[in-house]
């Protein structure tokens, strides 16, 4: 196996997850990240680098300031909505290797239930700037594809037609999450079961997805805490080192899951996130002890799955029958319950999830797991990490 990357996670914060949080996202960003820092031991002096997305409403100076940050010599965002969330670990990792910053605070907050609600239809028209996702947009908007539902769709009835596939097998993914997710107390379904038939019977909300199909909108907060792989050992948590960090946008991208490629039925894009990953770690599917996949929807998971090389094409719904996507499965998958029964926070969320695997303190624990895979986002622009627990 190759080297490590020289930067680990130390520290992981979160705020409550709900539908109307009652504060403003700075707050909810500032509790997440003094909850992180607490839980890595580590002041805020110490701190000298922020990096978020770019889509999130928290300028640096304000997050410095109110954190009382002293000097921040390195801050970065992360492009795209969803795809951004590993890729913000690939950027504060790559500050740290590189000595432009030695403890760097990842954060994602956003009041999208209560605020700004992301699977609402947009605007494409008006004033001012416009940019180029919109000019993308604007081929498919006039033909009512103006939600993220109503692009994913695309997708998945090209999926299900491919490959024989039916909604039912989207059904059981959501299914296994919500059994993850009723053991989670920090979960928003928590103690609230899913059946298959339930699956069935929910609203379409754009053919073949049903409502269950789609991720929850929601308030909350996510914060991570790197630092120098040398320096984490002496810290309060067991570091838990980033092995691999990757970006990747496919042939042919528009908007949301594009419908412009000869195969509209794969994720091109986990594909090459994920073939950067296997060669940066030495490591392989196989070596894998828990996967966190991008779920704004169910067919993502299972295409992501077959391009990250857990099965092949078309596969999926068979491993997830067969029990693979649970605990002593194949690829234990989700085991916070996603974005799907969690909470929607960009996959920020999905990311914590990942360290208490490999810290061995997660509701859901994986016996032994000492790697984990994370991405974020899914035909869209995409990023990944590879996460592995303390020698």
């Amino acid at each position: 196996m190759s080297q490590p990357l020289s930067a680990s996670i130390v520290g992981v914060g979160a705020t409550e997850f709900s539908k109307f949080s009652g504060r403003s996202e700075l707050r909810l960003a500032l509790e997440a990240c003094t909850l992180a820092l607490a839980d890595a031991g580590i002041e805020p002096t110490d701190v000298d680098g922020l990096v978020t997305f770019a889509m999130d409403n928290n300028d640096e100076q304000a997050v410095a300031r109110n954190l009382g940050i002293d000097a921040l010599s390195f801050f970065a965002r992360t492009a795209a909505g969803g795809g951004g969330g590993p890729g913000t670990v690939a950027i504060a990792s790559m500050a740290i290797a590189t000595g432009k910053a030695k403890t760097v605070i990842c954060y994602r907050a956003m009041n999208e239930r209560s605020q700004q609600r992301l699977g609402q239809p947009s605007g494409y028209g008006g004033d001012g700037p416009v940019s180029s996702y919109l000019i993308d947009s604007s081929w498919a908007a006039p033909y009512g594809m103006v939600t993220p539902a109503s692009f994913m769709a695309q997708s998945a009835q090209r999926y299900l037609h491919q490959y024989g596939a039916t909604s039912a097998d989207f059904g059981r993914q959501a299914v296994v999450q919500r059994n993850y997710a009723n053991k989670n107390p920090n979960a928003f379904f928590c103690d609230r079961p899913l059946t298959l038939d339930d699956h069935q019977a929910s609203r379409m909300i754009a053919d073949p997805l049903r409502l269950f199909d789609c991720c929850q909108e929601s308030d909350g907060a996510v914060a991570l805490v790197l630092t120098a792989t040398d320096r984490a050992k002496d810290l309060r948590r067991p570091p838990v080192a980033v092995l691999g960090a990757a970006m990747g946008i496919g042939p042919q991208q528009h908007a949301m899951a594009t419908v412009y490629r000869e195969n509209i039925a794969a994720a091109p894009e986990t594909r090459i996130v994920g073939d950067q990953l296997w060669a940066q770690s030495g490591l392989r599917p196989g070596d894998m002890d828990v996967a966190i996949l991008y779920d704004h929807f169910c067919p993502a998971v299972l295409m992501q799955l077959e391009a990250l090389g857990f099965c092949g094409p078309g596969e999926a719904p068979g491993l997830i029958k067969d029990g693979g996507t649970e605990i002593g499965g194949v690829i234990p998958t989700n085991t916070n319950g996603g974005q799907l029964s969690e909470a929607y926070l960009h996959g920020f969320n999905g990311l914590a999830e990942a360290v208490r695997q490999l810290r061995g303190t997660a509701v859901n624990q994986v016996p032994g797991a000492a790697h984990a895979v994370v991405t974020g986002g899914s035909h869209v622009p995409t990023s990944g990490v590879v996460l592995g627990r303390a020698a």
